[in-house]
């Protein structure tokens, strides 16, 4: 399964017989890859929940992961796994949920998947001199400007990879300078 752009684009519009018809086809493939993680960690029990997560993934934020699908660079199938897979190792590293089940996908209202954006409560104030000048760059591009990393790389000229290089080392920096500061 490649991923038909115009599949792509009716899923975007919330095409609900195209949704039916996407879960039908590759519900087999993200329960699998969800399973493989779950079940040698005894959490097998959660496989339909994680498996239904990984859907809830994709509609999120006007459905910003589904939009950052490229045929080009790899199949349907191998993007929904890798979703999947992340999206089961995030749940391993929760924990056991406290009781509380999942709603099945049907029955949630469209209000209720709605993320509504957070806004920081204040801004981080960056010291000076913390962060090179192209670091600083990927943080203000990626956070300030909600590109994506393929269009931060663009304009800046580099690949891809070196944008998460840099947006990588930004952080650890900032997060050794501020775990350094005492409240």
């Amino acid at each position: 399964m490649r991923g038909d752009p115009d599949l792509i684009a009716r899923l975007v519009r919330g095409d609900k017989p195209a949704w039916d018809r996407f879960v039908a086809q590759t519900a087999a493939v993200v329960y699998a890859a969800v399973q493989r993680r779950l079940v040698p960690a005894g959490r097998g029990d959660e496989t339909d929940d994680v498996a239904q997560e990984v859907y809830l993934k994709l509609c999120r934020n006007d459905y910003k992961l589904l939009r950052g699908f490229d045929p080009a660079k790899a199949k349907l199938t191998t993007f929904l796994t890798v979703i999947a897979n992340t999206t089961a190792i995030d749940a391993l590293r929760r924990g056991r949920p406290t009781g509380v089940h999942a709603d099945s996908l049907d029955d949630v209202p469209e209000a209720r998947l709605a993320v509504d954006p957070v806004e920081p409560v204040r801004r981080v104030k960056i010291p000076e001199g913390l962060l090179s000048a192209r670091q600083a760059a990927v943080l203000r591009l990626l956070y300030d400007e909600e590109k994506e990393v393929a269009e931060v790389a663009g304009l800046l000229g580099v690949e891809a990879q070196t944008v998460r290089s840099m947006h990588h080392k930004a952080l650890t920096k900032l997060r050794r300078h501020f775990s350094d500061e005492k409240p």
